[in-house]
């Protein structure tokens, strides 16, 4: 079992800059690759990026390229999102997951935090 625990959500100003962390525990997280998601009230969990366990190659959704950077210190067992250039549409819950394969499939990931709310205002 992996457990995971997100922080950093807040609510910001558009233009604005968040960092999530997301902190893992229990089994070995070195071997894990790790993403985050986001889920809009009424909408789909959708993905945002992920990260291969070895820290090299990542993905990114095209509404994150060039505005958030993931980044994963496996010394701290800790993943973190560094979120810049928030607009309204970033308004979500950010959930970390880890899971074997880095790909964009939600139902690849075995383990899910709790999730972190995001709120940008206009």
């Amino acid at each position: 079992q992996v457990q995971l625990v997100e922080s950093g959500g807040g609510l910001v100003q558009a233009g604005g800059s968040l960092r999530l962390s997301c902190a893992a525990s229990g089994r070995t997280f070195n071997g894990y690759s790790m993403g985050w998601f986001r889920q809009a009230p009424g909408k789909e969990r959708e993905f945002v990026a992920a990260m291969r366990w070895n820290g090299i190659g990542t993905l990114y959704a095209d509404s994150a390229k060039g505005r958030f950077t993931f980044s994963r210190d496996n010394a701290k067992n800790t993943v973190y999102l560094q979120m810049n250039s928030l607009k309204p549409e970033d308004t979500a819950v950010y959930y970390c997951a880890a899971g074997v394969v880095m790909v964009p499939d939600k139902g690849a990931y075995n383990y899910w935090g709790q999730g972190t709310q995001v709120t940008v205002s206009s």
